[in-house]
């Protein structure tokens, strides 16, 4: 079992809109980063434990737990021309962009970046790494059970 951090815009689909979908589960559609979709077509596995994050708003951080509920298909937003996300590239025959879907486990209280930042266990943590602006990053198992029990007060 793998771990990650995904991040998403809440104004675009944030934990609460996931959460009133049909099996709390959601397409990670979007990715337009060659190592995040990497991550996603090669190393994510159904299962895998997610720190759902939210980004690109007043009070970005860790908004949830969450887990990989399909493995690796097409991006269909690639497809479609009227999509901010389409690649005039990609051809159902030979797909450039993929997406996992992703199943909220629970919503939790807001974890910052100053109060990650905070903690030297996490100093390594990929998405706190300067300059570090990837969607998906993979997070330590001992990252993933600190927040879990120490910031969380929750069993991994």
């Amino acid at each position: 079992m793998r771990y990650w951090l995904m991040k998403t815009e809440p104004s675009v689909v944030g934990i609460d809109h996931v959460l009133a979908m049909p099996g709390q589960t959601v397409a990670w559609w979007g990715v337009r980063n060659y190592q995040a979709r990497n991550f996603m077509r090669d190393q994510m596995h159904v299962g895998d434990k997610v720190l759902f994050y939210h980004s690109n708003c007043p009070e970005p951080g860790i908004a949830g737990l969450a887990l990989v509920a399909k493995r690796a298909y097409p991006d269909e937003t690639q497809f479609d021309p009227d999509s901010h996300y389409h690649d005039p590239k990609a051809t159902r025959e030979n797909p450039r962009w993929i997406n996992v879907d992703v199943r909220v486990t629970k919503k939790t209280r807001l974890i910052g970046l100053d109060e990650l930042r905070a903690h030297p266990k996490l100093a390594q943590m990929r998405t706190l790494q300067r300059g570090n602006r990837l969607s998906i990053t993979p997070v330590d198992p001992a990252e993933w059970k600190f927040i879990c029990e120490k910031l969380l007060g929750i069993k991994p």
